[in-house]
């Protein structure tokens, strides 16, 4: 039995209204329980009302697990606050973030050639 080209379904990881340093570990669990090889997952963040710092490297930690596993991940819905944290961090240019949950989904149906090696730089940035 092959199933190494099938696609799985997509699964949506809902964030909590606060991703601080008390509730990193529990989302990073929440996050790398839906990292399966091949793996296409949403990470909601429409109810995260506060995000520190520790949640932004909590993000770039589940990346690479991401990467390893061959998974792919959108993360959509963030606003206030939350987005803001995102923007001036710089990951709003290097994670894949969509504004709603339909343009998160369409991005993971649609098949893109990923290059092995990805790291964490800044989309369209070389060197």
């Amino acid at each position: 039995m092959s199933s190494v080209n099938r696609r799985q379904p997509i699964s949506t990881v809902m964030l909590p209204a606060k991703v601080d340093s008390v509730t990193v570990a529990s989302v990073e669990v929440m996050l790398v329980a839906a990292l399966r090889p091949g793996a296409r997952v949403i990470v909601d963040g429409s109810q995260v009302n506060y995000m520190s710092a520790a949640g932004v490297r909590t993000f770039a930690s589940v990346l690479h697990k991401a990467a390893e596993a061959d998974a792919r991940i959108v993360f959509c819905r963030f606003t206030g606050a939350a987005w803001d944290c995102l923007l001036v961090s710089g990951f709003s240019e290097l994670l894949e973030i969509a504004s709603t949950l339909e343009e998160a989904t369409a991005r993971l149906e649609k098949e893109t050639q990923r290059l092995g090696g990805e790291s964490l730089h800044r989309r369209g940035a070389t060197g």
